[in-house]
């Protein structure tokens, strides 16, 4: 029978080729989007001659956005929208939670800048109603993964335990923690799991950054550059 300690380098093993694969899917992406006309250059989106004028032509004006769109979709925009507070309540208390208990557990802070990513306006095609959802879609996701980081590092430094039922998509981490029922393990485990932590700089797990590889060129969310 096959004893805990290789299992455990076999699943480490496979958990480190998704995140090199995954690393390797974003550049096939950024490639497919350098074929649609933009790249990255010292910080602007700079777009192929006559790509801009030609999503200006696309762009379809906010009055037709609106009275095109369903009498459903216009109801619950207020509802949508109210997100807002909480999210942003959310990200308030998650900043404010690790800037005081990560510090005492010394352990990286995740780094805000690299969730909130807001370079949609810079598409001449989109009206500013369609402009509007996407800033909210952007800040909301955001958050979302943000905080995601936030509760992932909190939980490999409290209970770095694997569930006993499936869990759905679960954060990168999750592999590398203590098989459910793994008593031996988990006392063995815990202190290099924390550790491990410590150890990491102010990104997502092993090194791998949440920023693309053309934003981690570019510096911040880039402004947009005129058509050349």
């Amino acid at each position: 029978m096959t004893g805990p300690a290789p299992i455990q380098a076999r699943i480490e093993e496979i958990a480190s080729e998704i995140v090199r694969l995954q690393s390797e899917l974003d550049r096939e992406i950024f490639r497919r989007r350098e074929a649609l006309g933009w790249r990255l250059h010292e910080g602007l989106v700079e777009f192929e001659h006559g790509v801009v004028a030609e999503h200006r032509r696309l762009k379809r004006g906010a009055a037709a956005f609106i009275a095109g769109a369903p009498p459903a979709t216009v109801l619950t925009a207020p509802v949508i929208y109210s997100l807002i507070l909480p999210l942003a309540l959310i990200d308030l208390w998650a900043s404010a939670y690790q800037a005081i208990c990560f510090r005492a557990y010394r352990l990286p802070r995740v780094p805000r800048r690299d969730y909130m990513i807001f370079d949609r306006e810079a598409l001449a095609y989109l009206n500013w109603i369609e402009r509007l959802n996407c800033w909210f879609c952007e800040y909301a996701n955001g958050v979302a993964a943000y905080v995601s980081e936030i509760a992932s590092r909190t939980e490999q430094y409290w209970c770095p335990i694997k569930h006993a039922l499936k869990v759905t998509s679960p954060h990168q981490r999750y592999q590398a923690f203590v098989e459910f029922g793994d008593a031996e393990g988990y006392r063995d485990r815990l202190g290099r799991l924390r550790a491990n932590l410590r150890a990491e700089p102010n990104g997502s797990m092993l090194g791998v950054s949440t920023r693309s590889p053309d934003a981690e060129s570019g510096g911040s969310p880039p402004p947009v550059s005129p058509d050349r």
